[in-house]
Parts: C-alpha cells; structure tokens; sequence
C-alpha cells in the first residue's frame, strides 16, 4: 500500500530584491500540456522509519539533482485533493536553471490500456518563479505552503534587531 504522507522542500532565493520559489512540472505525457496549477514542490512519500525532514532533502534530491542545505524553515503541512498529507520545510538556495535536471524515473503505461510501459521522469522541468507567478502555477492544495514562507519570511524580517520591512518583502 502506498504512503499517504509525502515530505517536500520549497528552495526560495532574492533576486533583484523579489523573493522567488523554486517550483517542478511533473514528468510524462499526461503533464506535457498541462501547465498553471500543476507545478509541485519536490516533494515524495516517506520511507519506513524516516524522518519527515530526511525524506524532504532525499526527494528534494532525487527529483531535481540538487543537495539541500542549510537552514529548513517549518512550512506545516497540507492535505491534497486526493488526501495525501504533504509536510513541508523551506529553504534558501540557488542553482544554475539552464542545466538539465537529473531526476528518477518511473515505468507507466502509455497509451493507457496498451500494455506498452514507457520510462517517465519525475520531474521534466523546474525552475525559479516569481512569489505571484508561482501561486498561479504551482497546485492549488500547495498555495498554503508558499503563504506561509511569505509570512514567516515577513515575521523574520521584521524582527527587533532589523529595521522594519515594508509590505511587500524584500531582501
């Protein structure tokens, strides 16, 4: 039986004093049109005996090629459509976009009903977005998780050693 807890990791980075989000477009066929509302963090299904935080990193490294480090920032968790519970931390990084990203893959059937299995990756794509951007891509169920990184990283800022921040967050 599968897991119906996933852990995943939301990579964040300022530039030009924006805040963006680091998002990925699900691999094959059924995804290849589809694009608003179906991006996804890196996120996948906790192995016996693991902890939230390790699956987070591991997937985060399986499905983009990228190790995680630093420090993870709590995002909660929330429950997508089909009921899976995904946990969530973020964390500030970077990576060169313009490499291919090295991912697992999984075997499917396709065309559905023809027997034929077919390599597909995780992930085909992933990139860095824009915080408005990446609400109007990334999985309506997921919206929360970038919500609460915009306010922690507000409520951070705002803390008595720094000066105040204005409205809208910046680095």
């Amino acid at each position: 039986m599968r897991s119906r807890i996933s852990a995943g990791l939301v990579m964040y980075r300022w530039k030009n004093s924006q805040l963006e989000v680091f998002l990925a477009h699900p691999g094959g066929p059924f995804f290849k049109s589809k694009d608003e509302g179906h991006w996804t963090i890196p996120k996948g299904e906790v192995d016996e005996g693991e902890s939230l935080l390790t699956t987070a990193r591991r997937e985060f490294q399986e499905e983009v090629g990228i190790e995680a480090r630093g420090e993870f920032l709590p995002l909660g968790c929330i429950t997508q459509k089909g009921g899976k519970i995904v946990h969530a931390w973020a964390f500030e990084g970077n990576c060169d976009e313009s490499r291919r990203f090295l991912c697992n893959t999984f075997q499917m059937e396709w065309p559905p009903g023809s027997g034929r299995l077919i390599d597909v990756p995780e992930v085909d794509r992933a990139e860095f977005f824009p915080l408005d951007a990446a609400r109007k891509k990334i999985k309506e169920t997921q919206r929360p998780l970038l919500d609460r990184l915009e306010a922690a990283l507000k409520e951070r800022s705002q803390s008595p050693r720094d000066p105040p921040a204005s409205s809208n967050i910046r680095h």
